[in-house]
């Protein structure tokens, strides 16, 4: 009896999951016509699909890609769709995105796919949202504020930095975003877990990491071998190690109690210890937020410099001659400080502009919490809203010649207030990314040392393309000449 009822209610099953995706497509559309309310213009596409396989078609990260590109010119810079299962509000207007950061919590919440959940965890900060969101970002907050202060963390990464590039000495070609997410991950390791690149515990979480990160941009089928299975249980494993760590610390520091004073650490994770305010399960999960932002993000931009750069020799010789005078005014083998940082002025319009054109974060996701009236249209509550970074960044009517890699754009930029709504990087509003100063500096150091050491050239075919989530073709391979100033 068991047997011959089992298959009819699988059938059942698959019909009523198939019926309520299709009507999860109409049903939209047919409330918003019987209610009268005007939505921006658009197309929802094919039913369940929509038009998700087509916004995420591959195309060079320095561009808008043919979907907005067909879209905004058909239906202009705001309009409607169907993506990732969902009705949705797609904007490549600059003004809309900038409300919609500035209204995080009250308007609009973050609102990534559920898939997403599962591997980055249910107290990961990229995903929570309201008053939790608001208690892991002070945490995060504070930690880069105590970070940045500890005398030792330009040392570190300088040191890193000089290891990585000594390695290239007698090499005459090189992965270069291999060698980025070498030098990320081993910053950020130390600096979160206090641990060194030789260390067995490091080589473990790194290559755990590798499998989460494919997992990441994977079809979200969870069956065993597919990536995004792999990289569920590979955050399992990292969550493990880092409790590990996190019991043998609190072991070594009851037993070196009459002398926690020379045993005290003061890497992220304990700083966290001490932190009542989160739970075991948030201290694990922030523990890989802070990997994931570090270590991806840093390196990525690390790349786009570099690769722009080489595009660009004008700007690459002015690159070098404010690091020369810079270095000039040192001893031989004597550390950057923070006052060398702040010299480095041509430095952080390079990086803007490498943000600017890479588009290292390209769009983001959230959710309309209540109707919303922006304009003369409707953005409807539980609607999916995704503003478009990257559009503002390229469109021509608010940076000139826009396409251009153009570093000294932004020796003429004055106001403030106008560049977080053009230039959005890293998010903004309560959600913008914390430790963004942070990746800033490791790039800057890191060029400290490049373009006084080497000299290098790119291959034609290799360019940065958005899957969407941006990753070189080749892995940029460089022709390197080692060439040292001094």
């Amino acid at each position: 009896m068991a047997g011959s009822t089992f298959w009819p209610v699988v059938l059942f099953g698959m019909f009523g999951s198939l019926l309520g995706l299709i009507l999860n497509h109409f049903l939209p559309l047919m409330w918003l016509r019987l209610n009268g309310s005007p939505p921006p213009k658009g197309s929802f596409g094919w039913p369940i699909l929509g038009q998700t396989l087509a916004f995420l078609k591959p195309h060079p990260s320095n561009s808008l890609g043919a979907f907005l590109q067909h879209h905004c010119s058909r239906y202009g810079k705001v309009f409607k769709s169907h993506l990732f299962l969902s009705p949705t509000i797609v904007s490549c207007d600059q003004e809309l995105n900038y409300f919609i950061l500035q209204n995080e919590g009250k308007l609009f919440e973050c609102s990534y796919p559920k898939p997403i959940h599962g591997i980055l965890g249910k107290s990961s900060m990229l995903v929570a949202v309201a008053d939790t969101h608001k208690r892991l970002r002070n945490v995060a907050v504070s930690l880069v504020t105590i970070t940045k202060s500890k005398p030792e963390f330009l040392s570190d990464i300088e040191a890193t930095t000089i290891s990585i590039l000594h390695s290239w000495k007698d090499k005459s070609q090189v992965i270069f975003c291999e060698e980025a997410r070498k030098f990320t991950f081993n910053v950020i390791v130390k600096q979160v877990l206090g641990l060194t690149p030789d260390e067995p515990q490091t080589t473990r979480i790194l290559e755990d990491f590798l499998t989460f990160m494919r997992g990441l941009i994977s079809l979200p089928l969870y069956i065993p071998g597919t990536p995004y299975a792999r990289a569920v249980k590979a955050r399992r494993r990292i969550s493990s190690t880092v409790k590990a760590i996190i019991e043998e610390r609190r072991r070594q520091a009851a037993e070196t109690s009459t002398n926690s004073s020379s045993s005290k650490r003061s890497d992220f994770l304990e700083i966290l210890m001490d932190v009542d305010t989160l739970s075991e399960d948030e201290k694990v999960s922030f523990i890989l937020d802070s990997l994931l932002g570090g270590y991806e993000t840093t390196s990525l931009l690390i790349s786009m410099a570099v690769y722009f750069l080489a595009q660009s020799p004008s700007a690459l010789q002015q690159l070098k001659v404010e690091h020369q005078n810079i270095r000039g005014g040192k001893q031989k083998e004597e550390y950057l400080n923070w006052e060398d940082y702040k010299k480095m002025e041509f430095t952080q319009n390079v990086i803007n502009e490498a943000l600017r054109c890479g588009n290292v974060v390209k769009f983001v996701h959230r959710k309309a919490l209540k109707d919303v009236k922006f304009r003369d249209y409707l953005i409807p509550s539980g609607w999916k809203v995704l503003p478009v970074f990257s559009a503002a960044h390229l469109d021509p009517s608010l940076h000139a010649s826009a396409l251009e890699f153009h570093p000294w754009r932004w020796e003429k930029i004055q106001s403030q207030d106008q560049t977080c709504k053009r230039f959005t990087p890293f998010g903004g509003g309560s959600r913008c990314c914390p430790g963004s100063e942070l990746g800033k500096l490791e790039v800057a150091i890191f060029l400290h040392h490049l373009v006084q050491n080497f000299r290098w050239r790119t291959e034609d075919d290799d360019q940065p393309i958005a899957f969407p989530y941006v990753e070189f073709q080749r892995g940029l391979p460089l022709h390197l000449e080692h060439c040292p100033i001094n």
